[in-house]
């Protein structure tokens, strides 16, 4: 009989590489996100989220249980996710295959079965889809995520070995980062991330060497009581990692936009004969104030959080 039902490694596998943060926080596109990657864009979401009184997202606010997270997992893996791959791929796939695949669609939607790997799975050629799977899928915002990049390597070596366990024995991300005493032999790369960001906010990390020491919890725990709506335990999950995106990408975004803004300004107007340094002076402040609104909420929390006021996100 057909494989059609994601198994309890499948799951443990999404769950490692999702996280399960019980506390809304925005990801790295600015979406409302709880538990085991739920958002409101999801149909089967929105339903089981609903069974609980949940009809709306509030980062910082909307809390559920670890219990109430497994059992909407467990929901909507059964009715959204599962029976769309299964709908969509060989009748002879594996309980890998399934697997890989469901973690694949409940990570980049339904869609994704009528993609060009999919296709290529459906067409027998299954070396081509894992390699296909493996290269790309990997981007959000029109940024290649390293995250997005380790997960479909892991999820392309599951499809076409059946080894759960990842590309490495680096943590897949949606794991939590504590502290650890002894300096691992290899650098795990979402830490070596965090650090990086945590340099670039004016904190201090200690050495950029991916291992999770004290200094490094030390700087995580002092970003956190910087932002309210984390929880100050000194550990890098989700809701941290995605607010350490935020803020890099809002400051990236600022010099970027005033930086081409004000020198293409300032070339037109000097080839035009006008006053082109005020032109251009005008432009990055048009430049900025479109970044600011659009990282308006980055902003607020970082004026409230000055004033010693709680901060709304």
């Amino acid at each position: 009989m057909p494989v059609t039902a994601i198994s309890a490694p499948g799951r443990a596998f999404v769950r490692l590489h999702e996280g399960n943060p019980l506390t809304c926080y925005l990801d790295a596109r600015k979406i409302p996100t709880i538990g085991t990657g739920f958002t409101m864009g999801s149909k089967s979401c929105r339903r089981e989220l609903a069974r609980i009184g949940i009809t709306k997202l509030i980062p910082g606010k909307t809390r559920i249980t670890a219990a109430q997270s497994d059992a909407i997992l467990d929901a909507v893996m059964a009715s959204e996710f599962v029976p769309a791959v299964a709908a969509n791929s060989p009748s002879d796939r594996t309980q890998y295959q399934l697997d890989a695949a469901a973690s694949a669609c409940f990570n980049l939607g339904v869609g994704a079965m009528k993609w060009k790997w999919a296709d290529l799975w459906r067409a027998g050629k299954l070396k081509a889809a894992s390699d296909y799977l493996a290269s790309h899928y990997n981007t959000a915002g029109g940024q290649k995520l390293a995250g997005l990049v380790r997960r479909r390597k892991e999820e392309a070596l599951l499809f076409s070995t059946g080894i759960y366990t990842g590309v490495s024995a680096v943590l897949p991300e949606g794991a939590p980062r504590t502290a650890s005493d002894a300096k691992p032999a290899g650098q795990d790369p979402v830490v070596r991330e965090a650090q990086e960001l945590l340099t670039a906010a004016g904190l201090n990390p200690g050495a950029i060497d991916g291992w999770m020491g004290e200094k490094t919890k030390a700087a995580v725990i002092a970003y956190q009581q910087a932002h309210p709506h984390l929880v100050a335990d000194g550990i890098i999950g989700p809701a941290t990692l995605a607010q350490l995106r935020r803020d890099g990408s809002a400051a990236r975004e600022a010099l970027t936009k005033a930086g081409s803004s004000g020198a293409g300004t300032a070339a037109a107007a000097w080839a035009a004969g006008l006053p082109w340094g005020w032109i251009a002076a005008g432009s990055v402040v048009i430049a900025l104030a479109y970044v600011a609104y659009r990282n308006r909420d980055v902003i607020a929390r970082r004026f409230n959080t000055w004033r010693g006021k709680t901060v709304e996100v």
